[in-house]
Parts: structure tokens; sequence; C-alpha cells
């Protein structure tokens, strides 16, 4: 693993919610990467802090591979009410930038067709955000 990897995933364990944001942004380009994917996870169900949700969901959505919209798909479906706000939120921050959006809505179409159907729910779900009807 590399150093930024290690750092990373260090600080999504802190008990500072502005760590664990700065991780959830540094973690979501290693959302292939099993470890982090598991960390990413849970960061986007973070318990303590929506901040923690949302910029984490943004900084997924931004990178935009089916790796990272994988992961927000798996959340939203173990989301409760107000943390499925917040990850909806995150990935309209991201969706709003100068060219945010079609690499979500392909990842959504690629993902329809996962193996598990958690995934296949969770990216319907984003799709119905990202008002792309074809997945």
């Amino acid at each position: 693993m590399t150093s930024g990897l290690e750092a990373a995933l260090a600080g999504a364990s802190s008990p500072s919610w502005t760590r664990r944001v700065r991780a959830g942004r540094d973690l979501a380009s290693f959302a292939d990467v099993p470890e982090a994917a598991a960390v990413l996870v849970g960061l986007l169900l973070d318990a303590e802090d929506t901040a923690v949700t949302r910029r984490t969901a943004e900084a997924l959505a931004r990178i935009g591979t089916a790796a990272a919209v994988r992961l927000i798909a798996l959340a939203v479906v173990e989301a409760d009410g107000n943390q499925a706000d917040w990850l909806q939120t995150g990935v309209y921050d991201a969706l709003a930038g100068p060219d945010g959006g079609p690499e979500v809505a392909a990842a959504c179409r690629h993902l329809a067709q996962d193996q598990d159907e958690a995934v296949r729910q969770g990216a319907a779900e984003i799709s119905a955000w990202t008002g792309d009807t074809r997945c």
C-alpha cells in the first residue's frame, strides 16, 4: 500500500469529522481497492456527522467510475432516511460541477447489470437522482 492510502485509511477512523471528510476525499480515487472500499462505505454511512456522508459521496461521484458509484449504491441501500438525503446531496454537489453527470449515469447503467441485488437497487436510486431514466 502507498503511504497516501495508508494515511487516508488511518484518517477515516479519526474522532475529528474534518479528518474523516479529508479521508473520504483522499480515498475516493482508491474505490477499486478492497481495503479502501470497505472504509469508504463506512464513511458514507458515518453515524456521527452528515458532512462526512455528504463529502464522501461527492468525492466518489466526482470520480464517477463504476467502482466509486457502486460504493454509493451499497450505502444507499443501507442508509437511513437522513443518511440517504445527505448521500443524494453529495451526488448533487458533484453533478452541479461543470463536468458532472455523464460518468455517474454511465456507471449506473453499468451497475444495473451487477450480480448483487443491493447494488442494482442502489444504482436505480442514484439514477433517479440524476434524472437518468435509462437504468
